[in-house]
């Protein structure tokens, strides 16, 4: 049987080993697919790391950040790191990892066991040891706040996209509503599944395209935006962006957006206020006005205690998808901010 990732292939693969994740489970050969664009400079000055969204791979980074003519992220002039996630299909996953950690017996993972993997791409495989700039989306934001205060001495601009330091409990209950979506169609039997849980699936897209966007952007009529003749047909356009899914794969990234916490580990204890502080890189944290996932005064927030950060918010209609930067006016004013950072 074919995997829903069969199509992509422009990628290589790390080697992580055997890679223990902060719940003490150790995945033995844990693999971390990514991929590389433009060249090195001499003095390694000019990496850029991006990070994907939810249920993405490095293609939606690519897609967000360097798609288009003129962008401030460009494979001309900057190394381009496009790391993926556990549970994208890609790097190790529940759908392409073998019994006895196949399907819903894969380990919980968290924002930190991630960039604590592509921490070793980037220092070990790729020898960098200072990174101009990282971005992202959604919870490309989250790895970025986190790559931040993990790394604050290797991190030297960044720019988190509709994300937080940690996920707030509106946010975490939204995702829940996700999660449980998936869960009650009995064809999903706990991740033990033979034929795909439809119903649950249907349930999960009809959520999430009403939270993706913003009552402005219904209000507006912005289904009219995918060619739609009703709101009611969202879950279907929404699905179709989205992509295809694999649902064991997506609820170890739902898990671990609901535990992103930048002081969930060693090094803060669990104090929030420190591990903030802790970050020197100069950056923008960047919602949009309409997110509904990632609110903007939990941004500003976050912001004021993070010495060389400032808030700077994205006006949009969009919400949360907003921050994907399919639209001019958004990219523009993103591509903006990150050429006051690097130039």
């Amino acid at each position: 049987m074919p995997h829903y990732r069969d199509s992509i292939s422009d990628h290589k693969i790390f080697d992580l080993g055997q890679f223990e994740f902060q719940s003490g489970s150790v995945l033995p050969n844990a693999k971390l697919a990514y991929k590389t664009l433009g060249k090195l400079n001499e003095d390694k000055s000019n990496a850029i790391l991006i990070a994907h969204p939810v249920g993405g791979t490095h293609e939606n980074a690519e897609r967000i950040h360097l798609e288009g003519n003129g962008r401030a992220i460009s494979e001309d002039k900057h190394f381009i790191v496009a790391p993926n996630m556990f549970g994208n299909g890609l790097s190790s996953s529940p759908s392409n990892t073998s019994a006895p950690f196949d399907g819903p017996n894969f380990p919980a993972v968290t924002i930190y066991d991630n960039v604590r993997a592509q921490h070793k791409l980037v220092t070990e495989e790729l020898g960098i040891s200072k990174i101009k700039l990282v971005t992202g989306f959604s919870m490309g934001g989250l790895q970025t706040f986190h790559w931040a205060a993990m790394f604050p001495d290797m991190v030297e601009n960044f720019v988190p996209i509709c994300g937080t330091a940690k996920c707030s409990g509106h946010n975490w209950l939204f995702l829940e509503s996700l999660a449980v979506a998936i869960a009650v169609d009995p064809v999903f039997n706990n991740g033990n599944y033979i034929q795909y849980p439809h119903a649950g699936m249907q349930a999960f897209n009809t959520i999430y395209s009403a939270w993706a966007f913003s009552q402005e952007f219904f209000r507006q009529n912005g289904h009219k935006n995918f060619g739609l003749d009703s709101y009611k047909k969202m879950p279907d356009a929404f699905d179709d962006r989205l992509g295809p899914k694999e649902p064991n794969d997506l609820l170890i990234h739902i898990r671990a957006w609901q535990n992103a916490d930048i002081s969930n580990s060693p090094l803060y204890n669990g104090d929030f206020k420190a591990a903030l502080g802790s970050i020197t890189a100069k950056g923008f944290i960047m919602p949009t006005s309409t997110d509904q996932y990632f609110w903007a005064d939990d941004n500003r927030d976050e912001a004021s205690l993070i010495p060389n950060a400032a808030f700077r918010e994205i006006p949009s209609m969009w919400g949360h998808v907003g921050g994907s930067l399919s639209q001019p006016d958004e990219k523009k004013i993103v591509d903006d901010s990150i050429r006051e950072l690097i130039g």
